[in-house]
């Protein structure tokens, strides 16, 4: 099931909501003397035993819709680290067919990572036009003009089809064959 079950947690806010209304007034009622005739006690365990288990019932559906919360949160986590691997690979893999220094290398990885030069030459004690010089090297490298073309090549990687997971129609397949 995808997104939270919005009748579960509707269902526990009603059921919570009913029992506490029922506690209280029955409180306030006795307190202000505003009963006008009794009800007899059978009656009285019955609402009292139906409140409780309105209450347990409001606990079970909690709990259940928090495990449901947290597992997907698990999931999510676990995507993402598939993701940022992927990216890293994926990063690796264009540093390597581009024949970048282990230096070019660094200052593109901070670069992508959103870095100026300033920040990237003081990571790495160097000069700025030193690092202009090796932006300006990776870029000839890559075959773009700057850094948001950079950052477009991942990202249009990433997006390829050929990382998504196959859907079993070929159709990614296909479409990433008729991109190259």
């Amino acid at each position: 099931m995808k997104g939270p079950n919005i009748w579960m947690i509707a269902g526990i806010v009603i059921v919570q909501g009913l029992c506490a209304v029922f506690f209280v007034s029955d409180i306030m009622l006795n307190v202000i003397g505003a009963r006008a005739q009794p009800i007899s006690w059978q009656t009285r365990e019955m609402l009292e035993i139906g409140a409780a288990l309105g209450l347990v019932l409001g606990m079970v559906l909690g709990w259940i819709a928090y495990r449901r919360t947290w597992a997907r949160s698990r999931q999510a986590e676990q995507k993402l680290r598939a993701a940022s691997g992927a990216f890293l690979e994926l990063l690796e893999e264009h540093f390597e067919s581009w024949g970048l220094t282990p230096a070019e290398r660094d200052v593109a990885l901070f670069a992508v990572k959103g870095l100026s030069t300033a920040e990237i030459a003081g990571l790495r004690n160097t000069s700025e036009g030193t690092v202009k010089a090796q932006t300006n090297a990776i870029y000839r490298k890559a075959g773009v003009s700057g850094r948001p073309q950079l950052l477009s090549l991942f990202i249009e990687d990433l997006m390829d089809e050929a990382l998504l997971p196959d859907t079993g129609d070929g159709a990614a397949a296909a479409t990433s064959k008729a991109a190259s």
